[in-house]
């Protein structure tokens, strides 16, 4: 079983001294403000703020930045740095996308805004915005394999990834500035100029796989698509629709009326005009691609350009496990208990099924572990749901939406224990029995590691827990007996029906 434990260790980084870095992105639609505190691999968004400038509406046509927008934008950036300034975030890194480098007075804004604010704008050729954004997928989705594209007001960047590697990226002009004309949305003139340039770059040769929607407008038809299907995890970061349900969304978002849109939760009024060009997009997308499902991510050109000034080691290392590590950190009465307690169950689990592979079984066992103290300081009448709920919505990366549940599945068996609990929640329908029940003695395993060491990591190797296929034992060594209490029994017990097996317990 050693091959099987041995890929996670190298995806375990070392606690690291946070840094706070903010990223300002001046797009075609909107100029963005997100300050990133960052934890080792943990990249948590404290600050995001956006104003809406439209500094890329009717660039096409003008071959400048529209004056309003350009007005709004530089205010937006003098508000930015007097916040960055008195946060004393000194670390910044600010870049302007399609707007900006193609109007003609794109290098005269970005001086004006250097001297207004101090802000030195980087202005992202095509090829570089491709790059850092599918560069953010994998920071987010460090498995991604297939094609990123990222839409924004003004274009679409479309680039290969697998292995970890970015391929040679393209940018083009199908943002809904830049195809669009006027207040009707003429579908058929727009597919048809959709397809003549897509044809043209040659990234999309209709090899299959997945396709990684990255953007706000791609974003919202996430929030449609919650509705549309009844998913109940309202969370976009790696939500994954089939090729067909893809296309049906996108037929539908193409047919409602502006008002039904609106209606949509979640659904900014901003993107209701956009949506169905956003849409039909997709849809021509998925076609010239042969894709066979397409994944949402939240992580994009800004975090891209975050993870651009990361070691490489560090990137290499797994975020949900850091994730859990610095979110329950804090809480937590010893803070490397939670690492210790991961190595205690890891015998356990690897002896009963497996829940969705071996490799992510164990990143979610080491997660689950980290995370096992994280109801520390919530009131004890609430700590199973409060774990639960932070777990199923926290801004982890690199975890699918039927792991959150597991997770959270697991950290509600380690504070409460009742399956019925769960029952009402939806979120749960994700998981399969076998997964849930794993879940369940995972939740127990860590519950009852908890309970016999008190959360003191030297004294958990006292105790051993061990799996066959007709029982689980706890060989409880004699130094310890007087540790083991009542209990103690009751929740071996737990455990062991989880798995549908007997509990043994026996002193060595």
């Amino acid at each position: 079983m050693d091959d099987v434990i041995q890929p996670i260790e190298p995806l375990i980084a070392e606690t690291a001294i946070h840094r706070d870095i903010a990223v300002i992105d001046v797009g075609s639609n909107s100029v963005r403000l997100v300050h990133f505190r960052v934890e080792g691999r943990a990249l948590w968004p404290i600050f995001n703020e956006k104003v809406m400038a439209g500094l890329g509406r009717g660039v096409r046509e003008t071959g400048r930045l529209h004056a309003e927008g350009r007005d709004i934008a530089l205010r937006a950036l003098k508000r930015f740095q007097r916040l960055l300034d008195a946060k004393g975030v000194r670390e910044r890194h600010v870049v302007a996308t399609a707007a900006v480098r193609n109007a003609v007075d794109g290098r005269a804004f970005v001086a004006e805004a250097a001297e207004l604010t101090g802000l030195d704008i980087r202005i992202l050729s095509g090829e570089d915005e491709a790059r850092l954004s599918a560069m953010g997928v994998l920071t987010g989705i460090p498995d991604a394999r297939g094609v990123m594209g990222d839409l924004g007001g003004s274009s679409l960047e479309l680039t290969p990834i697998a292995d970890g590697s970015v391929g040679e990226g393209k940018t083009f002009e199908l943002g809904p500035q830049a195809v669009l004309s006027g207040d009707a949305f003429d579908s058929a003139a727009a597919q048809a100029v959709i397809d003549e340039r897509l044809t043209e770059g040659g990234v999309l040769t209709g090899q299959g796989g997945t396709f990684y929607a990255v953007g706000g407008a791609w974003r919202a038809m996430a929030q449609l698509a919650f509705a549309r299907f009844d998913h109940p995890l309202h969370v976009v970061h790696q939500f994954e629709l089939s090729a067909a349900e893809a296309l049906e969304l996108a037929r539908l978002a193409t047919r409602l009326s502006a008002a039904s849109l609106t209606g949509v939760p979640g659904l900014s009024s901003r993107r209701v005009t956009t949506l169905p060009y956003a849409a039909l997009l997709l849809r021509r997308v998925i076609r010239h691609g042969g894709f066979g499902r397409v994944v949402f991510s939240a992580y994009g050109v800004r975090e891209g350009v975050l993870a651009e000034g990361l070691p490489p080691d560090l990137l290499a290392t797994d975020p949900l496990i850091a994730g859990a590590e610095t979110m329950a950190r804090p809480s937590s009465p010893s803070p490397d208990f939670g690492r210790a307690l991961a190595a205690w169950i890891a015998p356990a689990m690897r002896e009963v099924e497996t829940a969705f592979d071996p490799v992510r079984d164990r990143v979610l066992q080491e997660a689950g572990a980290r995370l096992t103290d994280l109801g520390a300081r919530f009131h004890p009448d609430h700590r199973a749901e409060l774990a639960r709920d932070t777990v199923l919505y926290a801004p982890f990366a690199g975890v699918t939406h039927a792991e959150r549940a597991f997770l959270a599945a697991a950290l509600h068996y380690r504070y409460a224990g009742r399956r019925s609990e769960l029952e009402p929640h939806a979120e749960f329908a994700l998981l399969s029995e076998v997964q849930h029940n794993v879940a369940q003695m995972m939740g127990c395993a860590l519950r009852l590691g908890a309970k016999l060491s008190g959360r003191a990591p030297r004294l958990l190797d006292r105790f051993t827990l061990t799996v066959s296929p007709a029982e689980v034992r706890l060989a409880v060594d004699e130094s310890v007996r007087d540790l083991y209490v009542e209990r103690s029994l009751s929740l071996l017990d737990n455990l062991a029906r989880a798995i549908g097996r007997e509990g043994r317990a026996e002193y060595v």
